[in-house]
């Protein structure tokens, strides 16, 4: 397989180069999340534990970031899954789990699973750890020249953002209660006549089967997988470690990070 080399700011600037300029893009994230569901690993994030597999770890997640993935009962939403993963085309982004964040194995078995390189490969959190400062000064303004459509949980606050126009809502184990709202999306935007507006995620699992099947159905638009960037702005639980350090001065020093391709 053909490797290029990457460079986490520079790969940052790209984007914004692109907001700023106009150009219609899909940025879609697979974090360790979605990873797992990728390797038809059992999936349960839960308030005081989570499961991955047959390991069960004590570490809980927000009621929002609530999931269960079940091999056998799940194998539609992980197809649809797969085929966001493996979609190729002009200006749609994945952003992989990087080496340093999730280890060289779990790295490679993406680039595996994947199959043929993709130029278009970057970082599942490549707004965030050592750019998230760059996210919130730079690339956040931008979003005030769009029209934006925001699409987050039930219990998000957006009437702080100017820029939004439109909401869609996604509750509880969204990639599999909330499947159809893809089609609702998609059929707003064709009454609508959607084009030149910018989409937000903020939906966990969900945001990647939607952002896969939206820019395949409309590449005039812009949609962005932001996951918990915003949450300070919308009422959210803060308990990533970029977010306390930036936004609760709890220093971590993901926040100073610079992730490795």
């Amino acid at each position: 397989m053909k490797f290029r080399q990457k460079d986490f700011v520079n790969e940052f600037y790209r984007f914004c180069e692109l907001l700023q300029n106009k150009t219609p893009f899909a940025f879609n994230r697979f974090s360790d999340g979605e990873l797992y569901i990728l390797q038809n690993k059992e999936l349960i994030l839960g308030e005081s534990s989570s499961k991955v597999g047959s390991s069960t770890i004590n570490i809980g997640y927000r009621k929002e970031d609530h999931k269960h993935f079940k091999p056998e009962e799940h194998s539609f939403y992980r197809e649809k899954l797969i085929d966001s993963f493996k979609y190729v085309k002009k200006n749609y982004f994945k952003g992989l789990s990087c080496r340093c964040c999730v280890g060289k194995n779990e790295f490679k078995w993406q680039l595996d699973f994947h199959g043929e390189y993709d130029d278009n490969f970057t970082w599942a959190n490549l707004l965030v750890n050592g750019n998230y400062s760059r996210f919130i000064h730079e690339m956040y303004p931008i979003f005030n020249e769009y029209k934006t459509v925001f699409i987050c949980n039930e219990h998000a606050r957006v009437s702080t953002f100017p820029f939004v126009v439109k909401d869609f809502r996604v509750g509880y184990n969204a990639m599999i209660n909330d499947y159809g709202l893809i089609q609702e999306i998609k059929d707003w935007i064709d009454k609508n006549n959607i084009e030149g507006y910018l989409f937000l995620f903020s939906a966990s699992s969900f945001s990647k089967m939607a952002i896969h099947q939206l820019f395949e159905h409309n590449t005039k638009n812009t949609f962005i997988d932001v996951g918990t960037t915003l949450n300070s702005f919308m009422d959210m639980r803060l308990d990533r470690s970029y977010l306390k350090s930036f936004w609760l001065n709890d220093y971590h020093p993901d926040i100073n990070k610079i992730c490795i391709w």
